[in-house]
């Protein structure tokens, strides 16, 4: 199961963050986690949002390039250690996982996104240990 991903491509110079969040607040597009990564010249700003298809189109109508892409949310308990007992099974079926950040939607469970090289086989891992995912529908109603 996967939910969508909002990956905007932005020159890393002043203001032009706040030009991309600001396309998004002004179409009612709801930011529920991000994650951005810079280089000397640009951005990687990937973005959980309530509706990825909707923010896409306008930050595109915007001048912004951007691209939807799959990857999983995955809902494990907030204590010690279950993150780390997760990666060790993916770590040991051989799945990469490309990166990962976080996203608190509840205080008693933690939500993170991640990118593995093998989605497929990431959500029968999932599925075998018991783990929820989260579609980008499930998110609209969190």
């Amino acid at each position: 199961m996967f939910a969508k991903q909002l990956t905007v491509f932005i020159e890393n110079r002043l203001g032009r963050l706040s030009e991309v969040l600001n396309v998004l607040k002004e179409n009612n597009v709801n930011i529920l986690s991000l994650s951005l990564a810079d280089t000397t010249e640009f951005g990687l700003l990937r973005l959980i949002v309530d509706d990825a298809q909707k923010g896409k189109e306008k930050l595109t109508e915007n001048g912004f390039s951007s691209l939807l892409s799959d990857v999983t949310v995955i809902k494990i308990p907030h204590k010690v250690g279950s993150l780390q007992e997760l990666l060790k099974a993916v770590d040991e079926s051989g799945v990469n996982v490309e990166y990962m950040y976080g996203l608190s939607i509840e205080a008693e469970e933690a939500y993170v996104v991640l990118k593995a090289s093998d989605g497929a086989k990431l959500d029968a891992i999932l599925v075998k240990y018991g783990i929820q995912t989260v579609t980008s529908e499930d998110l609209k109603s969190l």
